[in-house]
Order: C-alpha cells, then sequence, then structure tokens
C-alpha cells in the first residue's frame, strides 16, 4: 500500500488516481470514506458537530482503510495530526506531497467548501502548512516536492522512487 499525505492543495487524490493507474491499483480517499459513512459532506459534519467529532471519523476511516485496502490511500490533509493514525501508518509506504504555499492557494481557490479555511484563506493556509509541515516529514518515508508541476510528472517521481526502493 502506497499513502499519500499532505496539505489541501497537495494534489493527493489527482496525484493518487495517477499512481493507481500506473500500479494497477485502485484509489481509496479517506476523505470519500468518511463522507460516505457520515451520508453527507465533511463541511456539514465540521459545522454541525465540530472538528473533533470530524477527527474521530477519520482516525475510524483511516484504521479501515489501512486494514482492508492494499492500493493506494489519499488521506484527508488532517489525518496525521492525530497521534494514533501516526502509529498505524507505522510500517507503510507514506509519502509526502509537499506544496508552498503559493502554489496551494491557487489549487485550492476560494475555498469555499473548506471549513478550515474561513476567513483569509492565503493566511489560512499559511498556518497550516507552519503548523503541519513538521508532522507530514515525521511520518514520510517520501517527500516528492510539487509546486510547479502537474500531477502527472508527480505521480512518475512517486512511483520510479518507490520502485526504485523496493
Amino acid at each position: 500500500m502506497i499513502v499519500l499525505i499532505g496539505p489541501m492543495g497537495s494534489g493527493k487524490t489527482t496525484v493518487g488516481g495517477l499512481v493507481a493507474e500506473r500500479l494497477g491499483a485502485a484509489l481509496r480517499d479517506t476523505d470519500h470514506d468518511v463522507e460516505a459513512t457520515a451520508g453527507r459532506e465533511i463541511a456539514e459534519i465540521f459545522v454541525d458537530e465540530g472538528e473533533a467529532a470530524f477527527r474521530a471519523m477519520e482516525r475510524a476511516a483511516v484504521a479501515e482503510a489501512l486494514a482492508t485496502h492494499d492500493g493506494v490511500l489519499a488521506l484527508g490533509g488532517g489525518a496525521v495530526l492525530d497521534p494514533g493514525t501516526r502509529d498505524l501508518l507505522a510500517g507503510h509506504d507514506v509519502v509526502f506531497l509537499r506544496v508552498g504555499l503559493s502554489d496551494a492557494v491557487k489549487r485550492v481557490g476560494l475555498g469555499t467548501s473548506r471549513p478550515l479555511l474561513l476567513g483569509n484563506v492565503r493566511g489560512r493556509i499559511k498556518a497550516l502548512l507552519d503548523e503541519r509541515t513538521p508532522v507530514y516529514e515525521s511520518v514520510a518515508t517520501l517527500v516528492v516536492e510539487t509546486d510547479g508541476r502537474e500531477a502527472a510528472e508527480v505521480a512518475d517521481e512517486v512511483v520510479s522512487a518507490l520502485a526504485a526502493r523496493a
């Protein structure tokens, strides 16, 4: 299994789909799993139940996916903040898709469907990058830069780098 981590706008789902395609594997996205289980969008969960409730659902989705999926797994941007989730990632190929502030802002846009970006989008993304990057780095077994690159190029690097380590 290959696990992709990184902040919003890093391309986890897009790159993950391309990596899965190249490997003849399936892509699973824990954000989609949470929405399917809850029967509503993540933004609604944040509003109705709060971030702590969402993180608990996310932790359960990651644990389930790690136990049952053998392809490519894209985690939500904040999933690795949970110590239990970080522990579950031990022993897996974990790829941190690093993105800088400028590219993240361009990719995310106004972030209207992203509850953590309410208010000053650029300022919130910067704060999230500053807070989370050390955590991403601490669990990653591979770091791939995404700034100024097409998703296909990033996917090729992920596949090549992991094949070289195998």
